[in-house]
């Protein structure tokens, strides 16, 4: 929920460049400027916790099973920001492994400060471009799933090819989920939902899932996925509701090779 880097940032998508700028990425990034400063609380998680649960994003295929300890299904998080959803839905899933793919360091800090007081095993972090990781990380028909939560919409008609939820994404993301996987997406920008909904309704290899309510999708099970669905609400989402932007909830299943 939240876009980083160096100097990045936005409302939550976690697509961008390379945090260090050793990873120059040729297509156009959907992050926006800001600081990465740690508070001192942040830099103490960060110091304690880096080296054992987050890593920067790489060329080299993923071993999840080797880095979680084990073997469970993943389900990939792109955008997390301060990690509030991720961690909660940790909780709910035990027996699920979840990847946080975010840029903004300071949200990074934050989520590994979660699992730390928290001790919440199942989570991982990775701090790069989610395209990057989709495309050299990532393996074919390797995930359950795949939740983007409040990506940043680029309103404005010259940025729309920042956005990450194009026809191309939704391509990418279905060849890498499971027969079955889902991708879970919510957002506030009524435009952008209409847009994200055409450009994964245009997948072949992926169908819809009715859902309802926001709170619906919440509080109840979703028919054939195979994950939950019930994330927490955010500050942002409140301070959207407030501000009478309604929240579009958006699921695909991936269908049987």
């Amino acid at each position: 929920m939240s876009h980083n880097g160096e100097v990045t940032d936005v409302r939550d998508t976690g697509v961008a460049g390379p945090p260090q700028g050793s990873r120059l990425h040729p297509r156009v990034t959907s992050f926006r400027s800001r600081s990465s400063v740690l508070t001192p609380t942040q830099q103490g998680a960060w110091d304690r916790q880096w080296d054992r649960l987050g890593r920067n994003v790489a060329d080299e295929p993923l071993d999840a099973e080797g880095w979680f300890g084990r073997s469970a299904p993943l389900i990939i998080e792109i955008g997390s920001g301060t990690g509030t959803a991720t961690a909660a839905m940790a909780q709910r899933e035990p027996d699920k492994d979840l990847l946080a793919v975010e840029v903004y360091r300071p949200g990074i800090a934050q989520l590994l400060g979660s699992l730390e007081r928290e001790n919440i095993p199942n989570v991982r972090t990775l701090r790069g471009d989610a395209v990057d990781v989709f495309q050299n990380m990532i393996g074919p028909a390797s995930i359950l799933g795949i939740r983007v939560f409040f990506p940043d919409p680029w309103p404005k008609s010259r940025h729309h090819k920042r956005r990450l939820l194009q026809p191309s994404a939704f391509a990418l993301f279905a060849d890498r989920l499971i027969d079955g996987g889902v991708i879970h997406v919510a957002t506030d920008h009524a435009e952008y939902a209409e847009y994200v909904a055409e450009s994964g309704d245009g997948e072949p290899l992926l169908s819809r899932l009715p859902v309802g309510t926001p709170n619906e999708v919440r509080e109840a099970a979703v028919p054939n996925s195979p994950m939950r669905h019930d994330r927490p609400r955010t500050k942002f989402e409140m301070k959207a509701e407030e501000q009478g932007r309604a929240v579009t909830e958006l699921l695909w299943r991936r269908n049987n090779r």
